[in-house]
Order: C-alpha cells, then sequence, then structure tokens
C-alpha cells in the first residue's frame, strides 16, 4: 500500500527505523565516551532561549533582558515545545534531530525515484543514504537549526527545479527559511532567476510572478525584521554582525587557502564519489536549458563562495551542510543517468560498474559515518568537559551577586545563574565594533565591574597574562581532545 509520499509502508519503516538507529548509535557513543550532550556550546544558547520562552514568557537569554542573540528564532521556538512538555533540553532536541533526519530521507527517496526511472530497487537506498551520511547525523544530533535550514532550502531547491514553479509557495518557504538562518535570504536571487527566465511569457507574466512571490518573501520577512529592530535596534540578530567580526582574520587568507579549507570541510565524506555523477547531472540540465536547476546550481556555487569568502567552514562544515542535500541528490540521479544509458550500448559492463559504484557508495558512507559517531562523540565530550563543566561550577563557587565576562555564553546561560558580560557580542552587542582591541576590551570591563572572567587562556592572552586561574577545565577533556581547558580568573 502506498502512502502519501508514493513510498509503500515498507520502506517508510525502514528509513524511519535507519534515522532512529543512525542517530541512537551516535547518541549511544557520546554516553560511552562521556555523556550525553551536544557538540556546540551554541546549542544551549537555543535551548536557554527556548527555555525563557517556554517558562517564561520572554525572549531572553538572560532573564528580564531581552535580546537578539539567537541566530534561529523559529528553532529556538520549536524546542521551547520540549521544555512545555517536560521534556527539555534532550529528549525533545533528539526527537526534533531524528525526525528532520527522516523527512530529509523521506524527500531524498522519492525525489530519486520520480526523476531517476531505472531507480526500482526493493531498498530505499537514497533515503538510507541520507540516514547514515555522517553530516547529517553529526547535525540530528546537535541541537542546532543546521538539519531543519537543510531540509528548507532542499525544499526550495526541488520546487524550482519543476516545470512551472509556484511564486507565493516559494515566497512564503524563502521567508521561512529566514527565521531559521538569516542566509535563508540568498535563495531570492535563484527565484528570480527562474521566473525571469523559466519560458517565453510576456513580461508582464514574468512580472507578475516576481510580484507574488516578493509578496510571498515580504510575508514573513518583514515581521522577522521587525522582531529584531525590536530587541536589538538592528534588523537581523545580533550573531549575524558579531561573526562577521570574530572572524575577520579568516578574510585575510589567501582565497587559495580559504577555498582549499571549505573542499576539504565538503568533500570529507561520499562526496567525493558522488562527484562525477554530480558533473553528469549538472552537465545534463545545462544542455537541456532547465533554468529553475540551472539557478539551484547557481545558488550552490554562491552559497558555498559566500562562505568561505566571509566565515571558516569549521565545526564539522556545519555552515555549508544546506547545500550538501542537493550535491548529493545530483551526485546519485548523475550516476543513475550514466549508467542508464551505457546499458543502452552494452549490457555487460555498465551493469557491473553501476554495481560497483553503488558499492563504493556504500562502503564509503559507512565508513565515514562510522568515523563520525567518533567525532560526534569527542564533540559532545569537548563541550560536557569544558562548557558545561565549568557553567556548573561558576553556579556552585561563585558569589551570586559576580559579573562573569565571557566568551562562550551557552552552557553559562543554561546551567549558571550570574549576569553574564559577552565578548563574542551576541548578548552584548556593544562589544562587536572592538573584540579584537584587548586594551579596549579590558577597559570595557573595568567599566562595568566585571568580577570574573572564563575563557580559554589562548584566546584572551592579553587578558589573563599574569593570573592564574581559579579553576580550570582538565583530565579528561583536555586529554581527549588534546587541547587546553577553560579556565575561571579573578579579574579585580
Amino acid at each position: 500500500m502506498k502512502s502519501s509520499l508514493n513510498l509503500d509502508r515498507r520502506s517508510v519503516s525502514i528509513l524511519a527505523l535507519a534515522a532512529a538507529l543512525s542517530l541512537g548509535v551516535y547518541l549511544a557513543v557520546s554516553a560511552v565516551v562521556s555523556n550525553l550532550g551536544f557538540p556546540l556550546d551554541d546549542s544551549w544558547i537555543h535551548l536557554t532561549y527556548a527555555r525563557n520562552l517556554a517558562l517564561r514568557g520572554e525572549w531572553a537569554f538572560i532573564p528580564g533582558v531581552p535580546s537578539a542573540g539567537s541566530t534561529s528564532p523559529l528553532w529556538s521556538a520549536l524546542l521551547a515545545i520540549g521544555f512545555l512538555l517536560g521534556l527539555g533540553p534532550y529528549l525533545w532536541t533528539y526527537f526534533l534531530g531524528f525526525l528532520l533526519l527522516f523527512i530529509l530521507a523521506l524527500l531524498f527517496e522519492t525525489t530519486v525515484r520520480k526523476l531517476a526511472p531505472t531507480y526500482s530497487t526493493r531498498w530505499p537506498l537514497a533515503g538510507l543514504f541520507i540516514c547514515f551520511e555522517w553530516h547529517f547525523v553529526w547535525a540530528a544530533g546537535a541541537g542546532m537549526e543546521t538539519l531543519l535550514h537543510s531540509l528548507l532550502v532542499t525544499v526550495i531547491l526541488l520546487r524550482l527545479s519543476t516545470p512551472a514553479p509556484r511564486p507565493l509557495t516559494l515566497g512564503l518557504l524563502t521567508g521561512l527559511t529566514v527565521w531559521v538562518r538569516p542566509d535563508g535570504l540568498t535563495l531570492i536571487g535563484p527565484a528570480l532567476f527562474t521566473f525571469m527566465l523559466m519560458d517565453s511569457s510576456a513580461w508582464r507574466v514574468k512580472a507578475q510572478r516576481v510580484f507574488i512571490f516578493g509578496l510571498g518573501v515580504l510575508v514573513l520577512v518583514l515581521p522577522y525584521f521587525l522582531f529584531n529592530l525590536s530587541l536589538s535596534g538592528h534588523p537581523f540578530p545580533n550573531t549575524f554582525y558579531a561573526k562577521q567580526s570574530e572572524y575577520a582574520d579568516w578574510q585575510m587568507k589567501p582565497i587559495i587557502a580559504r577555498l582549499g579549507i571549505l573542499l576539504l570541510q565538503f568533500f570529507n565524506g561520499p562526496a567525493l564519489v558522488l562527484l562525477f555523477g554530480a558533473i553528469v547531472w549538472v552537465m545534463s540540465f545545462v544542455r537541456a536549458g532547465q533554468w529553475g536547476s540551472i539557478a539551484t546550481f547557481i545558488w550552490f556555487a554562491g552559497y558555498l563562495s559566500i562562505y568561505f569568502l566571509r566565515l571558516p567552514p569549521y565545526q564539522n562544515g556545519r555552515y555549508i551542510m544546506p547545500a550538501m542535500p542537493i550535491f548529493f541528490l545530483w551526485g546519485l540521479l548523475g550516476l543513475a543517468k550514466y549508467y542508464s544509458q551505457a546499458v543502452t550500448r552494452s549490457r555487460r559492463g555498465p551493469l557491473r560498474g553501476a554495481g560497483a559504484t553503488v558499492n563504493l557508495v556504500i562502503v564509503v558512507t559507512l565508513l565515514f559515518w562510522c568515523l563520525g559517531a567518533r567525532t560526534y562523540a569527542r564533540d559532545v565530550a569537548f563541550i560536557e568537559n569544558n562548557m558545561v563543566l565549568v557553567a556548573r561550577w561558576a553556579d556552585a563557587n561563585l558569589p551570586a551577586d559576580a559579573l562573569i565576562a565571557v566568551h562562550d555564553i551557552g552552557a553559562l546561560g543554561y546551567f549558571d545563574r550570574h549576569a553574564l558580560l559577552d565578548l563574542a557580542g551576541l548578548i552584548s552587542p556593544e562589544i562587536i565594533a572592538w573584540m579584537h582591541d584587548p586594551a579596549r576590551l579590558a577597559e570595557h570591563m573595568r567599566q562595568q565591574g566585571v568580577d570574573y572572567l572564563i575563557v580559554f587562556p589562548s584566546t584572551y592572552p592579553e587578558l589573563v597574562a599574569g593570573t592564574t586561574p581559579i579553576f580550570s577545565a582538565s583530565g579528561a577533556s583536555a586529554v581527549l581532545m588534546d587541547a587546553e581547558g577553560l579556565s575561571v580568573y579573578f579579574w579585580k
């Protein structure tokens, strides 16, 4: 019996079980290495906003102090449901990750079956590929908006590639992505490109499409701008400005070096095996003059370019993950197209080649899935044994009226109850303009009456010079990650 997604119940059940198993293994490995948690301190920023929204009815990181420090208001709102249900911070967050991984796998499987007639395997291999692609499993357990953004971006790009994309639907979806990440605005470009070139309609018809699309975007983007303006006086969240200032040094690196690092992150997995297929598929829709598909390729190249020019693709390339699903889709479709065409010319050779390629994709995907579980566990251990450990210590040992200056605010905001001065500028945006000036930073800290400083020693060597930490996260974390521990300094 077919589901509404044109998949039989067996395939849907397989993908649901595979997504649960894949994420479950990552969580289990993490629990064995250290304990359950999240691989990024930013995850705790979202959870802090979510908890305050659910339990206090306010959009604030520090209770009673509204701020625009959340990159993804929609994601924080979804996490808030977990606290209303008594399932936060872990169970509900992991469930959302599983659900998004499962839905992305369903989307992948149905799309490949629709666009590749020769793909008729009994097992939903395309969907299973997503369930075990390590970047997406890592993202599913990260407690971040990455997978939600990846899903929405993929849906929009696929709709753009259809013969008759609907302007209003695409406008609303594009506006929705901005509530997940500000870079959702990049999807406006390919949409306009498609509506202007998709056919030979009169200019009046094309202008009407653009107007309807723009109206759909504004319906959701305008409230987003007003939301941020009411909190900070700026149209975008503080993170939009803080990250660009924080990573100004990255923008000074040679372009070749930046590009090399980005490619290393992107192809750290099965992407390299699928590169040939992606080239085949891109060439096919370029030759056919499919303007919607061409627009998706332009977006793909532009999106990666923005990040390697402005921000480092660090933390396992989480910023560029939204561009991965469409690339993987091109890769699988291109391989299916290449071997189906080859089969029409000869029978045995191409079939053997197709089988070998499928096996190679499976082996590489599973190999990196295993390596990814180790990476995920180590990332969680780093956060748990640094940020979370120090936050719990600070809450238990520092005076209740102390003001703490800190660079990584996530876990401290969630587990500690002290007032914070954010050296990264997410909830203290006044710092953004001179966060690279240690003397000005120190002066501001003195003016604000900072009592304690919590940083990694190498991050602010000028601020901690000549001082001895009163507490330092070390031991398991430092040995496991081969890194220094987060330290607490008496500032005054």
